[in-house]
């Protein structure tokens, strides 16, 4: 059952994003990097697995992937090699569609706003080097490897994190994600979760989700006392 209408109707008082595959289009370059990797072993990396590690933090991917691919290498050296070919890839992503223009929006009319990641501080440069301006309106940016978060996704820390920085309580916080691991982790911290997924995904993997819609632009922002977009 896809949820188009909102499940509650409290008015939202800031919103929290995701940021990879849901503000900037980095899933592709994680893909492919993986793909790099595993070739390298002989081994193929495909939907199969990548449907299970799409959210998750970096050590979590790390020992997912090593044994699900039965790779020849500890997780400490997958991330090693990962690093470089990361690196030389995240300055080029681009902005996810209608995502600048809603980050925009809600600045414009002075709702609270942040991002939730679980991307390192170094990886988050990398990644929102051509989106400097916009990035910049955001009034807190929490990574995974922030002192104030104990643990990554699913664990509700990041989001806690980013609701107490803004001053608003977690009730009164919308969460933008495109993972269920995202999604678990908005829950967890008793936030309206808004799932965007990636278009491989199954609906069915975002049931605990308050909403489901599948672009940005499609989300109805007056349903939860937020300014509409003109």
């Amino acid at each position: 059952v896809v949820m188009n209408a909102p499940r509650t109707a409290v008015p939202i008082k800031a919103v929290i994003f995701d940021m990879d595959g849901l503000l900037l289009d980095t899933e592709g370059i994680y893909t492919e990097v993986t793909q790099i990797i595993a070739e390298r072993y002989g081994r193929t990396y495909d939907w199969s697995i990548k449907q299970h590690i799409i959210g998750r933090g970096a050590q979590d991917l790390a020992d997912y992937v090593v044994k699900a691919l039965d790779l020849p290498i500890t997780p400490a050296e997958f991330l090693e090699i990962r690093e470089p070919l990361m690196s030389e890839r995240f300055p080029k992503a681009l902005g996810m569609p209608g995502a600048e223009a809603l980050v925009r929006h809600l600045k414009a009319h002075n709702i609270p706003i942040a991002v939730g990641t679980s991307s390192s501080r170094n990886s988050f440069g990398h990644k929102t080097t051509l989106h400097r301006e916009w990035f910049g309106l955001f009034d807190t940016i929490v990574t995974a490897d922030d002192p104030e978060v104990g643990a990554a996704k699913p664990a509700p820390d990041i989001f806690l994190t980013a609701a107490r920085r803004l001053g608003v309580a977690p009730e009164d916080c919308l969460v933008f994600e495109d993972s269920p691991f995202g999604v678990t982790a908005a829950k967890a911290a008793h936030m309206t979760a808004i799932a965007v997924p990636d278009e491989a995904m199954a609906d069915s993997k975002y049931q605990h989700a308050d909403q489901i819609i599948r672009k940005l632009a499609d989300f109805d922002l007056a349903a939860y006392g937020l300014p509409p977009m003109a």
